[in-house]
């Protein structure tokens, strides 16, 4: 259940870590969905037509870059909404991949290729082993490894470098880097590439995990990824904690189809259950919080 649930975690914690750049360079990007859909779409494209999962991994990545550089100078250069332009992006890649696929393959649904590679496992043999440990540190899919490692690399990034400092300084007060002759656009167009770098990735390994694409295969993930960064107190680690309760709640949702009486859309619906409770809790807790200090000055 837990390698499970691992698994599950990886895409929605790589999208989320993505998001998290952005967020706190003071940009939120909702259009996480839409990037890790364009991403998983890609991502199996490329690797049915080349047959290398890495060329696919980094094409989702370049992928989600793209289109977040388009979110970027649509609501950085033009003035836009972010959150019209980032649901602008998503009903884009929601439409148009559709379309292309179409056009490309002659289908608009499911896309499956023969002699499909999927995303490797990572799986070592030792003559003495302890099972627990062993089955929670290896044999997983290597985005879980990718997952594990980017959150120790956006750790550094954000408060180990000056880059990350300047990110965090934009998202509060961006005339300090001005004054500095510093450009706080340059900055948040940076994590929002960032960001959607790490939504294409997070959309790609979820395809390859599972060897094809699907309409809707990522089921509101991105979603999910944008309230991990809250639920996670806007930190890396946090960001980790929250993509893995969501990932282990839908494993858990899973294994209980058949066992208990309960239809199976219900069962199903229960990790999102679970995230809108989290977030009314955060909200509750984070608003209590903020009277108590003010009450205290």
């Amino acid at each position: 259940m837990i390698a499970n649930s691992l698994g599950i975690m990886a895409p929605i914690l790589i999208a989320g870590l993505g998001g998290l750049l952005s967020e706190r360079a003071g940009v939120l990007n909702i259009s996480l969905e839409g990037l890790m859909l364009t991403g998983a779409f890609a991502a199996i494209v490329v690797t049915a037509a080349t047959g290398s999962v890495l060329l696919g991994v980094l094409t989702a990545a370049v992928a989600g870059a793209l289109l977040a550089l388009v979110f970027s100078i649509i609501s950085i250069d033009f003035g836009s909404n972010i959150f019209i332009t980032g649901l602008g992006i998503n009903l884009l890649a929601a439409g148009g991949i559709p379309f292309i696929s179409n056009q490309l393959f002659g289908t608009k649904g499911v896309l499956r290729f023969a002699e499909m590679p999927v995303l490797p496992r990572l799986d070592l043999t030792f003559e003495f082993r302890i099972p627990l440990v062993h089955d929670l540190l290896f044999g997983h899919h290597v985005g879980v490894y990718l997952g594990i490692v980017l959150t120790v690399l956006v750790w550094v990034a954000l408060y180990r470098s000056s880059f990350g400092l300047r990110v965090r300084v934009v998202g509060v007060n961006p005339e300090t880097l001005r004054l500095r002759g510093l450009s706080p656009e340059r900055y948040k167009r940076i994590a929002i590439i960032l960001s959607g770098i790490g939504a294409g990735l997070g959309g790609g390994l979820l395809a390859l995990r599972l060897g094809v694409y699907l309409p809707n295969i990522t089921s509101g993930r991105g979603w999910i990824a944008l309230v991990t960064i809250y639920l996670g107190y806007r930190h890396p680690g946090g960001v980790l904690i929250a993509a893995f309760v969501f990932a282990f709640a839908e494993t858990v949702s899973m294994a209980a189809q058949g066992v208990i009486a309960l239809p199976n859309t219900v069962l199903l619906s229960l990790p999102y259950v679970l995230t809108v409770l989290a977030m009314v809790i955060y909200s509750a807790v984070r608003h209590s919080s903020a009277r108590r200090v003010r009450y205290q000055r």
